[in-house]
């Protein structure tokens, strides 16, 4: 790993915090590496938060199962991860009820948080459909990069307490950049948890 600046993790080890964040692409979440991600996880004992389309929860419902009944907590992606546009709110805003539908019918929760792809929000939405929007402070750009060694670096070289890094669970090299970026920063103290501990606690 690269030099890190030791001041930005000054804190108690026990009060630092780290939010891994897993989003799909434009397929997630999938059927084989999105498992090998919830079995690092179940292993190391951490709960991430996952952003998915509905599209997707309909085609994997199990995985969407899985996630919520191991104490994930599961986001709206909308449902064809589709950009918000000036001239495509409605569509955009029936795709955010859509997708909760799905979800709310597979774990029997409701969906409190968005992730909009591209981070394009209308805040208006936060009072019409009652959701918070997640965005991100770490982007090691993992859907564009196979380079495992890469993607680690950007993580743990930028990582300072509340962070909450992006990535997104259809990638083989992003499988084992996650688990490299846990371990490692694990080792600098860092406890992991899901979104609303970092925005809320």
């Amino acid at each position: 790993m690269g030099s890190r600046n030791k001041n930005i993790v000054q804190t108690k080890p026990e009060n630092k915090k780290f939010s891994p964040y897993l989003t799909p692409a434009d397929d997630g979440p999938h059927p084989y590496y999105t498992e090998q991600i919830l079995d690092g996880l179940k292993k190391r004992g951490i709960k991430a938060t996952f952003f998915v389309t509905g599209m997707n929860a309909e085609k994997y419902p199990e995985i969407i199962k899985r996630m919520y009944d191991e104490g994930h907590v599961i986001g709206n992606h909308t449902f064809y991860h589709t950009q918000l546009t000036s001239k495509n709110r409605k569509e955009f805003k029936e795709e955010l009820i859509r997708t909760d539908a799905v979800i709310s019918g597979i774990t029997g929760d409701d969906v409190i948080y968005v992730r909009p792809p591209y981070g394009s929000w209308d805040k208006k939405f936060e009072t019409e459909l009652n959701m918070f929007p997640v965005l991100w402070t770490i982007d090691p750009l993992d859907w564009c990069s196979t380079n495992v060694a890469c993607i680690t670096e950007k993580v743990v070289n930028k990582a300072e307490e509340n962070d909450i890094i992006l990535m997104h669970d259809y990638y083989p090299s992003t499988v084992t950049a996650a688990f490299n970026i846990i371990d490692e920063l694990t080792k600098e103290g860092y406890n992991f948890v899901t979104v609303d501990e970092i925005l809320f606690d």
